[in-house]
């Protein structure tokens, strides 16, 4: 167990059910934060949105599980603006809900989040779990939370810094902590010409810490310690939104199932 775990607090681990989804209301296809071209193929449009590919989109479109503005869409439909209403079956939804995989995973050190990238990759280290992407990304030299998922509606939601979603670290530097540094991590630091948003820090240690941030530059806690003067020694990410690592043993995984689940779902829109 590192040193830097010990300061988790540990807290007994919930029991999950699986739950049998019940049968949902038409949903509307939801808003995303990257902005689409109009007018787009609807087939486009749904892959985009995370219901299926393009081709998986014509087969829902063939068999008459789609409407545009309540009228039954057809193939080479497009939607022509935001203001359309797209309505997927609730069929649909109810089987895509039950074929979705939610996972937390403790990432070790050393493994990059990155399959194109050289070294050891999830992909490779979880051969049990091909299929499901890595939501965000965690540096290769820190470890801790990755939530991996098959569900393409998670992307844009959980990540889009407009969604400003609360994930946390527990810290670990070269020297001993100071008042004044805990107070900068607090309000901002400047780094290069980028000054950081306020986030939440508290002293766990003489050397030890916890943030909380709700954005994700490159490298930012290095990066943010490396300007006040401290260096690195051990990165842990311990929570992301709901989600979190408790005394999930390195290397290990757990379902995300249950209350857990629809919590985070309910927190971004889903």
């Amino acid at each position: 167990m590192h040193t830097l775990m010990k300061h988790i607090k540990r807290k007994k681990q919930t029991s999950f059910k699986k739950t049998t989804v019940p049968a949902k209301k038409p949903q509307l296809a939801s808003k995303e934060t990257i902005p689409l071209e109009f007018p787009i193929r609807l087939n486009r449009y749904l892959a985009h949105k995370g219901f299926s590919t393009r081709r998986g989109a014509d087969e829902l479109i063939t068999k008459g599980l789609v409407k545009i503005n309540d009228k039954v869409a057809v193939l080479g439909d497009q939607v022509k603006s935001s203001a359309d209403v797209v309505v997927v079956s609730p069929k649909v939804i109810t089987k895509m809900e039950g074929a979705y995989r939610y996972v937390a995973y403790y990432k070790p050190r050393g493994i990059s989040t990155d399959a194109q990238k050289e070294g050891e990759s999830i992909k490779m280290a979880l051969p049990a779990l091909r299929g499901l992407f890595p939501l965000g990304r965690l540096d290769k030299d820190s470890q801790g939370l990755i939530i991996l998922t098959n569900d393409g509606r998670l992307t844009d939601r959980v990540l889009s810094p407009d969604r400003a979603h609360e994930k946390e670290y527990l810290v670990r530097v070269d020297k001993q902590i100071s008042d004044t540094f805990i107070r900068h991590l607090e309000r901002g630091i400047l780094i290069e010409t980028y000054k950081t948003k306020p986030a939440k820090a508290r002293r766990s240690g003489e050397t030890i810490f916890h943030i909380t941030l709700t954005e994700g530059k490159k490298h930012q806690i290095r990066r943010m310690c490396t300007a006040e003067g401290y260096q690195v020694l051990q990165l842990t990410r311990v929570r992301i939104m709901n989600i979190k690592l408790d005394n999930l043993k390195e290397g290990a995984y757990r379902d995300i199932t249950g209350t857990e689940l629809a919590t985070l779902k309910k927190s971004i829109g889903l």
